[in-house]
Formats: C-alpha cells, structure tokens, sequence
C-alpha cells in the first residue's frame, strides 16, 4: 500500500468523535475519491451517495438491535454502528432481495450494486477490508432490452421536409434535434455546450463527457449552417457568462464564451419530446431516443463499431454493442417478412 493510501487509512480509522461512527468516515472518504480523482459526474456522485446510505441503513434495521433512521424525517443518522470489516456477502444478497420486493427493476439493483463495487474495491486497496464481500455476490439478469429509436426515413422527413417555421423557438428547437441526431450527444453534453466548443473551420465539436473526458465529434455542412443560422438570430438568450463577443468574416455574431442554448435539462428533454411528435406517436420521445438513433442508422449503414464506441464516448465496446443487435434485429425482421423460407411472409 502506498503512503498516500496508508495516509487516508490513519484517517479514516482515526475518528474524533466516538458518536460518529466510522461508516460516516468511509462514506465521506470515498464521495471525495470518485468526486475528484475518479471524476465522476455529479449525478453518479450523488446516487452512489445514496445508495451507500440506503445500504448501510437495511444492514442496521434488519441485522442490529439499533436504531439507525430517524423516526421523523426517516433519514439516516449519524449512529450507524455496523461495523464495515464485519460485512459479507449475505448482507448484500439480503439487500437485494429486499430491493426485489420493492419492485425494483434488474436494472436499478444492478446500478446500486455497481456502487458498492467501487466502494468496497475502494476499501480494499486502503487495506481496511481483506476481503470483496462483492465477490460472492450475483447480478440480477437484465432481460436485453433493445434502445428505442426514431426511423431514418421519419428522422429525415422531419429535418428536411416539415416546415419549422422561422420564429427564434423554432429554429432553437430545429437546431437541438439536428444536433442531437447528428451528433449523439447527451442531454447533459449539449446543455452544457459552449459556442467556443464548436470549431466551424473544421466543423467539429469538442465534448467533455462523462468523467470529463474529451472527445472530438465531425459535423456537416447543413448541421454547420444550421447552428450558424441559430447564433445569428435574435432574440439571442446568452448566459449570464457572457463575456466577448466577436464579428466573424460573415458578419455573423459568435459569442465566444455563452452556452450555445440557454436551457436546463429538463427544458431540452421538453423540446425534443414535444418535436418528436410532429413524425412519431411512440412513448419514448426523448433526447436519448435521438442518441440511439444517431448510433443504430450508423450501424445500420455500415460504420465501424469502433468508430460509433468513439463518437458516443463509451469507455468500452460492450455498450456499443447493443447497436449491432439492434439493427439485426431488423434485418432479421425484414428477412421473415420477404424471404421466401422466412417464418412470416408478407400478405400472409
């Protein structure tokens, strides 16, 4: 072990204040770790945070003789006794056993026992558990679950042939699903958007993701113009950030240092649900929906899987993966249908 990490193992274990119960030290000890050397986004930070106090409090009120909640607020307290070297795996299976029964999906257990993965990993490597209790422990399956998409053809026909109109909201709105579709950004990626990110010269954008890791993403020529004709228009909504602004060649107005839209997350999720419905009445209208498609048509028109894992920003090629099965699926969809030894023949 390293001095640094024998250094926050002294800390960790010395605590101050006897009330205070170590898990408290660990918890803190570890959000700071994924916060600001992992990384990880405030989101993921938060919800780890979360998880950890929702654990510990199903280990104190099913296996401890204390008291760990509050009886008013039903929140944790600082009195969490379980000691954290003691843990095993029957606790976590017990955890997720529990959280079955509250209905919860494969998917959400798996996220929250994903936390305490990197949490007791965390621990391991500062030498205050010998042993993973995770090691032990099986995932929930997840049935595979197909991404949602819009079609190439509805897709096209809502860029290129419905009237828009020409009014700020419009083109604002126009401009955000071409973004979206074009790109695969996230929802997140794009709120925080800067126009200094977007290189017209080169027509690229440079993203800063999840953990904070760049990645350049090619744009075209309509998409290029598209977003010019959005920052030249007006009424322009600047951030309040708004430090410079510069005449380019054009004599259009580029502000270097705003927000290229002035929306918070839940706005843009509004937009684009609303903006879906002029070609598609599916449930699922969401920015997301427009980053599967962006991935899927790729897939299916014949890119690399490499290149799709790059420009989606994906740290590995197992969730890039499900694009590939996406659009076999549809093909084997369409061979059922045409095929003459297909299972399901058209007109029949």
């Amino acid at each position: 072990m390293n001095e640094i990490a024998s250094n926050e193992k002294n800390e960790m274990l010395n605590v101050a204040d006897p009330q205070l119960s170590a898990f408290i030290i660990y918890h803190t000890s570890f959000i700071n770790f994924i916060k600001n050397e992992k990384r990880f986004s405030v989101n993921t930070v938060i919800s780890y945070s979360n998880d950890l106090f929702q654990f510990i409090t199903f280990v104190e009120n099913q296996f401890s003789s204390t008291q760990p909640t509050n009886r008013l607020t039903d929140q944790p307290t600082n009195r969490l006794n379980i000691n954290i070297t003691n843990l095993n795996h029957t606790y976590i299976r017990a955890w997720i056993v529990h959280l079955m029964e509250e209905k919860l999906t494969a998917r959400s257990i798996n996220r929250k026992l994903s936390c305490l993965k990197t949490f007791f990993k965390f621990l391991l490597k500062r030498e205050i558990i010998t042993i993973n209790p995770m090691l032990k422990v099986t995932s929930p399956k997840i049935a595979k679950r197909l991404p949602v998409t819009v079609t190439e053809t509805k897709m096209e026909n809502l860029l290129e042939n419905i009237d828009w109109g020409d009014d700020f909201e419009a083109i604002r709105d126009k401009t955000i699903v071409d973004i979206l579709y074009n790109t695969g950004l996230r929802r997140s990626e794009l709120v925080n958007l800067k126009i200094s990110q977007i290189d017209f010269s080169r027509n690229r954008i440079k993203v800063i993701g999840k953990g904070n890791k760049e990645r350049i993403i090619p744009f075209g020529k309509k998409l290029a113009e598209m977003i010019q004709k959005f920052i030249s228009c007006e009424p322009l909504a600047l951030s309040n950030e708004l430090q410079t602004i510069e005449e380019t060649s054009d004599s259009k107005l580029k502000v270097q240092s705003s927000k290229l839209f002035d929306l918070t997350t839940q706005q843009m999720y509004n937009v684009v649900k609303k903006r879906l419905a002029m070609v598609t009445t599916q449930e699922k209208r969401s920015p997301h929906v427009l980053r599967h498609s962006f991935a899927t048509h790729l897939s299916e028109n014949g890119a690399d899987l490499n290149a799709i894992k790059e420009l989606l920003g994906h740290s590995n090629l197992s969730a890039t993966q499900i694009y590939i099965h996406n659009s076999a699926e549809k093909l084997k969809k369409a061979y059922q249908q045409a095929h003459p030894k297909g299972e399901m023949k058209i007109g029949s």
